[in-house]
């Protein structure tokens, strides 16, 4: 017997440290981790522990007589990674991280943003002994969560899972939150440089890039960011409005972003009203006239951005089907996501709606007179460059009638006041997570930029919250100049408990409807709840 990693796999690594024969991989020092889909447990290895399981934030890991029937082609998956080069070649002993220990003295530091990656810093920071730290963590919204809340799909909520190993982060001595705290107008950089030994910068990466051709900003063209925020209740989306009165919708790009947005798009209202999906959306959905969503990539599928597990989801959304093309398919080589997307060429269409998926084509306008009417595509072919396949325009053009476009090329972050920022690459420069500005860090996407999963970021958060020690043996973090409470200076600010009764509410009105929770979406309705008796 076997255990399993199935669809809901985060890669946050907690499973690797207990496994007591190192058969889950790629860990993450190991070269493949950063780009690997998901982690994988070598059926050859497994001893049947079931340590993994224990452990795991989300509850992804099953054993093998356990999987339902959704989870069955997972087996195969894990088994497969194996086969491929090297793999098999993985040190047996089990990986053990490094602790560090401290003879004494404090360390204060203030953690910008409350997504994943602030949260895997602050866990760091908060899990070192001998050494008494505190965590001052800052949020502009009434909630945290950052990507868990507001960027996974309500119909995976066994990935929002992840929110409990942060909550308990947050039950630790030496952690303080201040919501409803904007840095650059409620606070500055510099001032939390004065009053904390470091400050360590998890804001994520909130905008879309943009395209950069014609018509992308006529009414009806959105970025999926926009579209993401409305369905998960984010209060600067939560009341938008999208017209779904047209039968057909394109998303432009094919990443995991981009297939939730079609999943949503046709999934069935009374499913996705079983989850924490906001009121709001939810009920314009149920009004929605679009049956067709058509998903555009420019390259092949090989190159497609999406993974695996999240095609294996799309092609499972009850009452849609996943149409392929079989003339954009490669032959079949044994990858999983090759294999199933010529598995998915060959069915009969049978539901009233569908997903198409659509590659080698490359937006080159999109066309309407006040209001989107279409998509122009230019057909593409593949060239190798150094290493690197590029998309080459061909004179092949198609017009694509449509009534609704989502942008979903990718994400970018965006400038904080008093810190230095790539507008190029979107991020804030770094080396290996230390900024140009003393005692300032870098972690999640806006140190690296929008690559990796929720788990990714615990890595990379290592990664940084490691300089900062090593600055702060080395003395080059001084004491901090202000001795002052910085809880003083932000009478609006809402703090843990605050938090606390924001969720308890959330939660309470999900139970009397059947449902995980019913999100709050309006920023003063938040604040009166979590004010209440406070």
């Amino acid at each position: 017997m076997t255990h399993v990693v199935t669809r809901a796999c985060c890669n946050d690594a907690s499973c690797v440290a207990v496994c007591p024969v190192n058969c889950i991989h790629p860990t993450p020092d190991e070269p493949d981790y950063g780009t690997a889909e998901m982690l994988y447990i070598d059926p050859a290895g497994c001893v049947d522990c079931g340590a993994c399981v224990e452990v795991c934030p989300v509850g992804a890991i099953s054993a093998d007589y356990d999987l339902t029937d959704e989870q069955i082609p997972f087996e195969e998956l894990n088994a497969r990674w194996f086969d491929g080069p090297g793999r098999r070649d993985y040190p047996q002993e089990q990986q053990v991280a490094r602790v560090r220990e401290w003879a004494g003295g404090d360390l204060r530091v203030a953690v910008v943003g409350s997504g994943p990656a602030a949260c895997y810093a602050a866990e760091e920071l908060l899990a070192q002994r001998g050494l008494d730290v505190r965590v001052d963590m800052f949020e502009r919204l009434p909630t945290p969560g950052g990507l868990v809340r507001f960027g996974v799909a309500p119909d995976h909520q066994d990935t929002k899972d992840a929110t409990r190993a942060f909550a308990n982060t947050m039950r630790r001595k030496g952690f303080r939150l201040f919501l409803n705290t904007e840095i650059g107008s409620d606070l500055r950089i510099d001032e939390l440089r004065e009053r904390y030994h470091a400050v360590v910068v998890a804001v994520g990466a909130l905008t879309d890039r943009p395209l950069g051709i014609p018509g992308e900003d006529l009414p009806g063209s959105h970025s999926a960011t926009e579209f993401v925020g409305w369905y998960n209740g984010h209060p600067d989306f939560a009341h938008r409005t999208f017209d779904l009165s047209g039968e057909r919708a394109v998303v432009i790009g094919n990443g995991n972003v981009a297939l939730d947005v079609a999943r949503i798009l046709t999934a069935d209202p009374e499913r996705l009203a079983k989850t924490d999906i906001a009121d709001p959306a939810l009920a314009q959905l149920r009004s929605s006239s679009v049956r067709e969503v058509v998903v555009v990539g420019r390259r092949g599928p090989v190159q497609a951005a999406f993974t695996t597990k999240e095609l294996l989801g799309l092609a499972r959304t009850p009452g849609a089907d996943l149409v392929v093309r079989p003339e954009e398919l490669p032959e079949p080589d044994g990858e999983s996501k090759i294999d199933l997307l010529a598995e998915l060429a060959g069915r009969r269409p049978s539901a009233d709606r569908r997903v198409a998926l659509r590659f080698l084509a490359a937006p080159t306008e999109i066309t309407g007179d006040g209001w989107v009417e279409g998509v122009r595509l230019c057909r593409t072919r593949l060239v190798a460059d150094n290493g690197v396949v590029r998309a080459i325009p061909t004179d092949d053009f198609e017009e694509l009638a449509c009534g609704l476009v989502f942008r979903s090329v990718g994400y970018r972050g965006s400038p904080l006041p008093g810190l230095p920022f790539d507008d190029r690459r979107g991020v804030i420069p770094n080396d290996a997570g230390r900024v140009a500005v003393p005692g300032v860090y870098a972690t999640g996407w806006i140190k690296r930029g929008p690559s990796g999963v929720i788990g990714t970021n615990r890595k990379c958060a290592r990664d940084t919250v490691g300089a900062l020690l090593d600055d702060f043996r080395e003395g080059r973090l001084p004491a901090p100049a202000e001795a002052g409470d910085i809880a003083d200076v932000l009478p609006r600010h809402i703090d843990l408990g605050g938090w606390r009764r924001i969720n308890d509410h959330e939660v309470d009105a999900g139970r009397r409807q059947r449902r995980p929770r019913v999100k709050l979406v309006d920023v003063a309705e938040m604040l009166a709840v979590a004010r209440q008796d406070g």
